[in-house]
């Protein structure tokens, strides 16, 4: 009788957690080494590690906090990945995460470098999807301002030097003052009433429509053409006559936005990389 076959507690996750189209080298060791910039948050770095999922692949940094209470991973703007491990938590433990989580993770990796284009900060080289095209990010000679896409927009006073970080709280504000403006123009022209209108960065959806009248949308609504802006604005705004998604509800769609069936392909297939 052949003796029982042991497996590491990696190799046990791998046989059991990971699903089929997780590569079984999911986890290539890299040489340790610390992160090339100090560690956003805090904490002390206890190893990287590279994480493939098909044709995606993310460098992952592990790093113990001493006032975490919990596994968290997070994307950060660089690209990489970091899972926080609480103070007394284990490398097997946080692998055990990490992998429960990885197709979260890979999913967000490919929706940021979709939404950010090619992009070396050490070169100068940056850009940022912005109405519907990749646009290059530079600052004035004055440090005050940014251009993208020949619009100046003031720079943000923020901590993190990223050039792209920099952008992408820029477009926010713009976001915030352009797009309760685009609802109020919309509503006047086809007579219907809002009770707010508010801007944030939803991580699922376009928009939303509450029974009371308030109209919620997504900052990157700066980043896709206008055209489709505008579908996704007259969309909430069908929602106010009707609160659900039934045959009335899209014979009012068409009528505010006719030809939408376009506007809702982009969203299908070019969306889900901006979103």
């Amino acid at each position: 009788m052949a003796g029982p076959c042991w497996k590491t507690p990696l190799q046990l996750i791998r046989s059991v957690l990971a699903p089929a189209e997780v590569q079984l080298d999911l986890f290539q060791r890299l040489t340790p080494r610390a992160p090339a910039a100090p560690v956003p948050g805090g904490g002390k770095w206890v190893a990287s590690e590279t994480v493939v999922v098909g044709d995606t692949s993310v460098e992952v940094h592990f790093i113990r906090h001493p006032r975490a209470r919990v596994f968290r991973l997070t994307l950060c703007r660089d690209g990489s990945g970091r899972v926080t491990l609480p103070r007394y938590g284990s490398m097997p433990g946080a692998r055990n995460f990490l992998l429960q989580h990885v197709q979260w993770l890979a999913e967000r990796a490919r929706i940021q470098r979709a939404n950010t284009g090619p992009t070396d900060p050490s070169k100068g080289a940056v850009q940022i999807r912005f109405r519907g095209e990749f646009e290059a990010v530079s600052a004035s000679d004055d440090g005050k301002a940014l251009q993208i896409g020949g619009q100046s927009l003031p720079m943000p006073r923020l901590r993190d030097r990223d050039l792209l970080a920099k952008a992408q709280a820029a477009l926010m504000r713009l976001a915030q003052r352009e797009l309760p403006e685009r609802v109020r123009e919309l509503c006047a022209t086809h007579g219907i009433a809002v009770s707010a209108i508010s801007v944030r960065a939803q991580r699922t959806r376009w928009g939303s429509c509450s029974p009371r009248g308030e109209i919620s949308l997504n900052w990157r609504l700066v980043q896709v053409p206008e055209w489709i802006r505008d579908y996704v604005i007259l969309h909430e705004l069908a929602h106010r006559r009707h609160l659900n998604h039934s045959a009335r509800f899209w014979q009012e769609v068409e009528r505010l936005c006719p030809g939408y069936e376009a506007a809702e392909a982009w969203l299908r297939e070019t969306g889900r990389h901006v979103l």
